[in-house]
Order: structure tokens, then C-alpha cells, then sequence
């Protein structure tokens, strides 16, 4: 516990989180956020957690835990990102620790876990890419949407990574699963594999290497590509970077009628998944792979790229239209 942290208990601190929110949110909004907040009052309360600031990782890790076991994948994921802005709020006003909003790691979701309509599409995609080449060059936001994009990897294989998996003379990256020091692939060892950038996106990660990324080093002194001031980067960072890069606003402008200014999710202290035109990365990997399959990449090697067999990718992944099936099939009776 930090010298500097001022004692809160945690249901005083969840009511003045709940006040401090009231004003710019609606009320249904502040309702969904004091259900949320009350299950982790619970576990507060079940664990005899008296004080916010002696709260640590291992006690965010036991906490998930606990309400993983209660709820599906993705209403685990919604409540975390409560949680998570909660956490975020009592470091501003000095009740936890800084950055203990970042061990907030949820479990990564299983195959099919979303809707095969929620996807990025290459038409919002393909655009996203392009403006952060031009005017957000080789930042972390640039190399996270860049690799998710091309390859359509996982996002546990994106935070797996490290700058000695880059192969500079295949213009690759190379994905390992690595359970015994914390970046486990999904599919284990079969989710290990080689998987080709090309020359151009190569380089901008290289850039990214040499200029943004921060020179550190994980808990088993190991150094990851994507990081945070602290270390490696958690899947709730990387979710987070995802959801305010995809937002519309930020390129143009919104599609939902909402002002900047009052909406819930824009904006440091907000949550930017609750913007609809937001996405997670798992929608990213599925419209990668459904670009992939509308471009006649033969099925097999989408899989084998992607890490899923060809059952799960028919059935979970390929969001093409009747008609777009058909296209991709007349290109070869056309021949």
C-alpha cells in the first residue's frame, strides 16, 4: 500500500463514484454501473475488504474469478470495464494505487461468444488503418489496429508478442505460447505459428520498435511489443486501445447524433465501448477473416493464419452475404 493513499472503504468509495458520475450520464447508464458495482461490493464484503487501498492484482484476479463463474463471457466483459473505470476514478483521488485499473484482465472471449454480425467490416477498417498511417504513424494505436487487421490474430496473440518474434528477413512475426510465464496462446502449442506481414507493415512496426514503444521489460525479463509505461501490455489495454480507435468520431463525424462533450464514450475518463459503432478486437478478427475469404484467400490458409479450424471459422467467422459468396464463386466459373 502506497504512502500517499488516502483510506476509503469500498462502498463509500462505489457512492462517490455513483455521484461523481450523475451528472453526465443517464440514469439508466448510472443504474447498469450501480448493479455492477454492487457484485463487487459483495466480493468486498466476502473477503472482508475493509479499505480500498490495500486492494492489489491477485485480489482483481480472485474477484474475476469469482464472477466469471456467475455470468457469460461477454456480460463479464461489460461489467469489468465498470470496474475498471471505477478503479481508475479512486486513483485520481488517490484511494488505490495508480494503474490498478490495468490488472483488471478479462478472460479472453471463446470462439463465437459474439453475434457473426458484429464484425469490422474492410469498408471502416481498411480506412482506420490508413488515417493512423497518416497522421498517428508507427504509434501503439497504429501497430495494434495494424496487426489485428492484417493478420487477424487473437487478441492473447497480440499481447503474446515479443520484439524477438519479429523475423526481419521473412518480413514475419512468429507466435508462441508461453503458459508457464503468463502469455498462453487459446489453442496452446497448436496455436503456435509463423505468420507473414509483408515489407511495408513490417516496417511500420520496426518504426514503432525504434520510436514509441516504451523500453521495457516484463515480470520474467522478457521485452513485449506492446507495452505500457508499466510492462507488457494487458488484453484490457489492448481491448480499450481497439474500442476508441474504432470509433467514428474520431474520423469523421458521429453517426449517432451524440456530442462529444456529453457522450459517455468519448473521452479519458469514459467508456468507449458503449459508443454502438465501437469494436472489440474479436469483431476485428472476424471482418480480417472475412475480408480474407471475399478476396478468394482459400479457406484453409485464412484458417491456418487465423489459428481456427475450418468448422469454427463456417460457422463463427465467415460473415459474408449470400451475394458475396456468390461473387467469390463466379470468379472462378469466369475463368
Amino acid at each position: 500500500m502506497g504512502d500517499d493513499l488516502q483510506p476509503l472503504t469500498p462502498s463509500e468509495g462505489v457512492e462517490r463514484f455513483l455521484t461523481h458520475r450523475k451528472p453526465s450520464v443517464r440514469k439508466s447508464t448510472l443504474q447498469n454501473a450501480r448493479t455492477r458495482l454492487n457484485y463487487f461490493l459483495k466480493w468486498c464484503s466476502e473477503q472482508s475488504v475493509d479499505n480500498l487501498n490495500t486492494l492489489t492484482g491477485r485480489d482483481l484476479a480472485d474477484f474475476v474469478a469469482w464472477r466469471q463463474s456467475q455470468i457469460s463471457p461477454v456480460t463479464l466483459q461489460k461489467q469489468l470495464s465498470t470496474i475498471r473505470q471505477f478503479l481508475r476514478w479512486a486513483a485520481d483521488i488517490e484511494a488505490v494505487s495508480e494503474g490498478l485499473a490495468e490488472k483488471v484482465h478479462a478472460p479472453e472471449l471463446p470462439d463465437g461468444a459474439e453475434s457473426r454480425d458484429v464484425q469490422l467490416p474492410a469498408s471502416r477498417a481498411e480506412p482506420i488503418v490508413e488515417y493512423l498511417d497518416r497522421y498517428e504513424f508507427a504509434s501503439r494505436k497504429h501497430v495494434v489496429m495494424l496487426l489485428l487487421w492484417r493478420t487477424g490474430m487473437r487478441r492473447g496473440a497480440l499481447r503474446a508478442l515479443d520484439v524477438g518474434d519479429l523475423q526481419h528477413d521473412d518480413h514475419a512475426i512468429s507466435i508462441h505460447h508461453r503458459p508457464e510465464q503468463g502469455t498462453g496462446l487459446k489453442n496452446g502449442a497448436d496455436g503456435e505459428r509463423w505468420v507473414y506481414l509483408g515489407p511495408q507493415p513490417f516496417s511500420i512496426v520496426q518504426e514503432y520498435v525504434e520510436t514509441h514503444r516504451h523500453d521495457v521489460t516484463d515480470d520474467y525479463g522478457r521485452e513485449p511489443l506492446i507495452t505500457t509505461e508499466y510492462g507488457r501490455a494487458a488484453g484490457t489495454t489492448i481491448y480499450d486501445i481497439v474500442h476508441r480507435a474504432t470509433q467514428p468520431c474520431r474520423y469523421g463525424e458521429c453517426p449517432h447524433d451524440r456530442e462529444p462533450e456529453t457522450c459517455e464514450a468519448v473521452g479519458s475518463s469514459n467508456t468507449p465501448c458503449k459508443c454502438p459503432s465501437s469494436r472489440s478486437p474479436h469483431a476485428i478478427r472476424r471482418g480480417s477473416i472475412t475480408a480474407d475469404l471475399n478476396g478468394d484467400v482459400p479457406p484453409e490458409v485464412v484458417g491456418e493464419r487465423a489459428n481456427v479450424s475450418l468448422d469454427v471459422l463456417y460457422e463463427h467467422y465467415d460473415a459474408r452475404t449470400p451475394r458475396e459468396k456468390m461473387d467469390v464463386r463466379r470468379q472462378h466459373y469466369q475463368r
